[in-house]
């Protein structure tokens, strides 16, 4: 099992999409425990801010450090029982690697970043990485700790109703997956590859893997040429 404790100003986000599909029968199974923290609860004054003006002037408004600090004291005392991940546009690239990386880990802490970002004194002293889905900004990392647990709880065993399925995917092997086809065998003329009807599974695995090669060569090229690095 893998836990995730997710740090938001705005946890009603989560409600709706770690209830459903997979990710829902994985938390009614016990395979995924997902806890939802409301920064807010851990500010001080009568308002519970969180965030305030910039030092130095400038828009928007910066996510304080104090009931940062405080949450995770609450949540995580002992730091090595966990990983404290904050979701931020400035991070690392998020990648399958990353995922199958972070599952071996049995509890992750997402904090997400909201406004116009985080003290950086949260990135100094309190997180222990930083990850980003990718080169654009939301107006949140909500969404971006979503894809995070979505990730890395369909690699949990159990999870996916066949585990061999996430060693298959794109990324996982370093290339694109090859094409999938499901009845009828044929649809408006549109007929599935005879190979796959065949029964003969060594040249149904030659078929997938040449398929593969060549949708990767021309989709995402880069990726062969990681692959011959």
């Amino acid at each position: 099992m893998i836990r995730f404790d997710i740090l938001s100003v705005f946890p009603g986000m989560f409600a709706s999409p770690l209830a459903e599909s997979l990710i829902g029968k994985a938390r009614d199974k016990g395979l995924v425990d997902i806890r939802l923290h409301d920064i807010r609860d851990y500010a001080t004054d009568r308002h519970r801010m969180t965030d305030d003006a910039p030092y130095g002037g400038g828009g928007g408004m910066v996510m304080k450090v104090e009931p940062i600090d405080r949450a995770l004291e609450t949540i995580l005392p002992d730091r090595s029982e966990g990983l404290v991940i904050l979701m931020t546009p400035q991070g690392e690239p998020f990648t399958q690697r990353r995922a199958e990386e972070l599952a071996c880990h049995p509890r992750l802490v997402l904090l997400c970043g909201h406004y116009e970002g985080v003290d950086e004194r949260v990135r100094e002293h309190l997180v222990d990485r930083e990850l980003s889905i990718g080169d654009y900004v939301l107006t949140g990392g909500e969404l971006a700790a979503m894809v995070v647990v979505d990730a890395v709880s369909r690699l949990i065993p159990g999870v996916l109703g066949n585990d061999a399925s996430a060693a298959e995917d794109s990324f996982s092997t370093g290339i694109l997956e090859y094409p999938h086809y499901t009845r009828p065998a044929a649809y408006r003329g549109w007929p599935v590859p005879e190979v796959l009807l065949s029964g003969n599974h060594a040249e149904i695995e030659a078929w997938r893997r040449t398929e593969a090669l060549k949708r990767t060569l021309a989709r995402r090229p880069d990726l062969l040429e990681k692959k011959g690095d």
